[in-house]
């Protein structure tokens, strides 16, 4: 048994503490919620649909080249579907361009966001944010 008050509740921290509020150069502590990590998902339907209103076609052109549905071309491009590997060989053949090109595209597109996210994340803190469980009996 513990010597514990009968009333008392004990709180158990499930991550480290969060860091000290950083300051920025100009403005006071920054808070809000960690930049969210992009979804490749997400990343490889920009980079499609990119490449597609570049070469000015139309969603249906490129579906019908690729074999694919136009409903489903659409929720890819969206980020709403994974798509399998064989279908993202299919698309990026239909906008001539080889798996490896849309890989790097995609690639080069997710060092661009995590970039941009890690330089907002270094100013953010998580001031505020609950870091434990209560249980109470």
């Amino acid at each position: 048994m513990t010597n514990q008050a009968p009333n008392e509740a004990r709180v158990i921290a499930l991550r480290p503490p969060a860091a000290p509020p950083t300051t920025g150069p100009t403005t006071g502590p920054t808070t809000g919620p960690a930049p969210r990590e992009p979804l490749w998902r997400d990343l490889v339907g920009d980079v499609l649909r990119r490449e597609r209103l570049a070469q000015e076609r139309t969603l249906k052109d490129v579906a019908e080249t690729a074999r694919i549905s136009m409903p489903y071309l659409s929720e890819v491009e969206r980020g709403r579907k994974e798509a399998s590997s064989e279908v993202l060989a299919a698309a990026a053949r239909a906008l001539g361009l080889g798996l490896g090109d849309l890989l790097s595209r995609v690639h080069g597109e997710l060092v661009r966001v995590t970039a941009r996210h890690e330089t907002r994340g270094r100013r953010a803190t998580s001031v505020g944010r609950a870091d434990g469980l209560c249980l109470a009996a």
